[in-house]
């Protein structure tokens, strides 16, 4: 019997697909996970990253797909029905966009960095805020004034926190190149869908093509195709 290569490219990119919610439960848990972390210098910066990704969002996002992903075991066990296919054909669409929105939501996160982090930085306690300086090596926030400056074994005194300068600038490019990370990460999913829409609707075709023929070699007598 010929292999269905139509088919086989089909399953090879629905396995991606589930493989790809998968990545997306394992980054939801591991936020949910850092959040209840200790924060240290190592960890500090990332695990309030961290907290501003959607993870509850990447959750249902995920099962989603694992969802569509269950609809889509008829449609290559039972090689002739299309109804299955077409199901999940529009799920996973509603995946894809799910996801870009999720990534869009980062990105935009990314426009207004600054921003964004002066706020988490004046919602954090001295203690967090001492270890961002000491990550950092720096002093505040725009500077060792705006917002006041922690005395710790970073920023002795003002002269020397004068000197080293506000967190905004190293804090900034460190969340602008970790949420990069993250939307592209989130992009790259919504790329691994829209291919798997693509295949779909070429093995629809592919059956429906089929069906056809198997209709008019009824018609002749000569059997099904």
């Amino acid at each position: 019997m010929a292999r269905d290569y139509i088919l086989l490219s089909f399953i090879g990119m629905d396995i991606l697909f589930v493989v790809a919610g998968g990545i997306l439960i394992i980054f939801a848990l591991m936020i949910e996970s850092k959040s209840s972390d200790e924060m240290t210098v190592d960890t500090v910066s990332r695990n309030l990253l961290l907290l501003i990704c959607p993870a509850k969002a990447a959750i249902g996002n995920a099962v989603l797909i694992f969802i569509t992903f269950l609809a889509s075991v008829p449609a290559m066990v039972i090689p002739s029905t299309r109804g299955w296919l077409k199901l999940h054909g529009y799920m996973t669409t509603i995946c894809a966009l799910f996801t870009m929105i999720l990534g869009l939501s980062i990105w935009f996160q990314t426009l207004k960095t600054r921003t964004n982090l002066f706020t988490i930085w004046l919602a954090q306690t001295a203690e967090t805020q001492s270890l961002l300086q000491q990550e950092f090596n720096c002093c505040g926030y725009m500077n060792a004034t705006t917002p006041p400056f922690i005395v710790d074994t970073t920023c002795r005194n003002s002269l020397v926190a004068a000197n080293l300068g506000g967190c905004v600038g190293p804090f900034s490019s460190f969340a602008n190149n970790f949420l990069d990370m993250v939307f592209t990460g989130a992009f790259g999913i919504v790329g691994v869908d829209v291919i798997l829409i693509i295949m779909t609707a070429i093995l629809l075709k592919d059956r429906k093509e089929k069906e056809r023929y198997r209709h008019i070699d009824e018609k002749n007598g000569t059997g099904a195709f």
